[in-house]
């Protein structure tokens, strides 16, 4: 095999999650896995979870319809608004929730279960508290059942911030419980869940902290990384001096090992994973383990590259062998 190979601890995951549940005061419990599981492998993670939650989140249509294919039951809720009516036609025939977020995408919802996604900051999907009463029109004409509304929680390590999206968000959920009463409240991702009290609401969507790891500005007590990635040993042969390609000319090596694993597995070439320069499938290193851990601590990686964990973790390609333990 000549794979890199993923780890991928669904026992861990679960206990984060019952973690994170106990947390949530009995809010509705939304596991977020996009991004194929944000590199953990979205059906093997969500078949293993789904006793545990209340339903799922999906960034697109597409992946909401490999989950339903995989045998997940519960609710999925796909984040990103309806665009075109093919995405409708999709989310009618794999029954997934979808989310309107203006009059155009409430047009599309016709005879959809759909959420309404609402712009209290974060200024990237969701309408405008100003625009709400046109879409709540254009969702009552065009027959679209309406069980939740939502927004995202931005910068909440930010008292002031947060509170003012809060204040905004309880304002637009009057208006849509006004008219649709059992309507699902939800603003917290991993960070609001981890703050609790009144960010809980009726629900919440966890994403990030359930494979392990906490958002700026939160500490991760109680939280398990379930992720590990090795490197497979290819070879390990005499070091012969004066290349630069891969070594320091200078340094004195007695053998270097090379590893299959590189760019296009997801992994920057800015940050050197033994000696020289990461190649685009594989690098070499002093080390000569048949297997070389890669990362096991997505955050320690990120600092390393200049980045969050958040990426890291969505980095791990499908170039990668998953092993599942429980």
């Amino acid at each position: 095999m000549q794979k890199t190979i993923s780890v991928i601890d669904l026992g861990a995951i679960a206990r984060n999650v019952k973690y994170l549940k106990s947390l949530s005061g009995g809010a509705k419990f939304f596991a977020v896995v996009k991004a194929d599981a944000y590199g953990h492998g979205a059906e093997r993670v969500s078949l293993h979870i789904q006793d545990l939650a209340d339903g799922f989140c999906v960034a697109i249509t597409e992946e909401g319809a490999a989950l339903r294919v995989a045998g997940i039951t519960k609710p999925i809720l796909v984040l990103t608004p309806l665009i075109s009516r093919d995405d409708a036609l999709a989310a009618k025939h794999y029954n997934l929730t979808a989310t309107v977020n203006g009059v155009r995408s409430a047009r599309l919802a016709s005879g959809l279960d759909c959420h309404i996604k609402v712009n209290t900051g974060m200024n990237r999907y969701g309408c405008n508290i100003s625009e709400l009463g046109d879409t709540l029109r254009a969702l009552n004409e065009s027959g679209a059942r309406v069980s939740g509304v939502y927004s995202h929680l931005y910068c909440p390590h930010i008292p002031a911030e947060r509170e003012r999206q809060y204040e905004l968000f309880t304002a637009a959920c009057n208006m849509v419980k006004g008219a649709y009463p059992r309507a699902v409240c939800h603003i917290s991702a991993s960070a609001g869940t981890l703050l609790g009290g009144k960010y809980l609401l009726d629900g919440v969507r966890c994403g990030i902290a359930m494979y392990g790891y906490a958002p700026c500005g939160f500490s991760r007590t109680g939280l398990t990384p379930a992720l590990k990635v090795y490197a497979r040993k290819v070879q390990t042969s005499a070091f012969v001096p004066n290349g630069t390609g891969y070594a320091v000319a200078e340094k004195d090596y007695k053998t270097l090992s090379a590893y299959r694993l590189g760019y296009a597995d997801g992994f920057a070439r800015t940050v050197s994973l033994g000696e020289g320069n990461l190649c685009m499938d594989a690098f070499v290193s002093e080390k000569c383990d048949g297997l070389l851990e890669v990362f096991s601590d997505a955050d320690e990686y990120a600092a390393r590259c200049g980045t969050i964990s958040y990426e890291a973790l969505c980095s791990v390609t499908r170039r990668s062998d998953r092993v599942y333990i429980v």
